[in-house]
């Protein structure tokens, strides 16, 4: 069935989805992946009783890792030794995903390219500036795109941000004393 403005009958508000909650991948090399993504890119594996229940099993067996990054957005990896590699032609789409994008403070993000480039991370991209901040794409091990981008945020934003603390800071002082 085409989805089309006629076709659709009900529809989630916009705002309803809060958050990306997960994301699972396929991986070809588990512990490549769990190095890439736990030591060098820097996310929490899950351990313990931190594991979903409906995952116990397989992370005990070794088939899938999950990590998490600070904002809580899941990051599954599920062991598929004989998936295919991406197409050496790096215009050739291989998966129906695109790439995974990381957000990372922008006093940050020299950093996490000096990162990727002192782990040889192979760059597909960049780094690019556009006006909405600045942006490099890179492979996983395997040979998923991932993006870590850092959001500009403009200068009336910034002071505007600024002054609501400021307030707000001034009405807990105010109720306290």
């Amino acid at each position: 069935m085409q989805i089309t403005e006629n076709t659709i009958k009900i529809n989630l508000a916009p705002g309803n989805l809060r958050r990306v909650h997960h994301i699972a991948l396929n991986v070809r090399d588990m512990q490549a992946s769990r190095h890439f993504y736990g030591t060098i890119l820097g996310l929490h594996e899950l351990t313990g009783t931190e594991i979903p229940a409906t995952l116990k099993d397989l992370v005990a067996a070794g088939k899938v890792a999950n990590f998490i990054t600070p904002d809580g957005t899941v990051l599954d990896l599920f062991w598929q030794p004989d998936l295919e590699p991406p197409d050496p032609d790096p215009e050739k789409a291989f998966t129906r995903a695109n790439h995974l994008a990381f957000d990372i403070d922008p006093e940050l993000f020299d950093r996490a390219l000096e990162v990727l480039k002192s782990n040889q991370i192979a760059i597909d991209s960049g780094p690019v500036t556009r006006a909405t901040g600045r942006g490099i794409y890179f492979y996983d091990p395997d040979g998923f795109i991932i993006e870590i981008r850092a959001i500009q945020v403009n200068e009336g934003r910034r002071k505007k941000e600024e002054g609501r603390g400021k307030r707000e800071e001034g009405r807990r002082k105010k109720e306290e004393g």
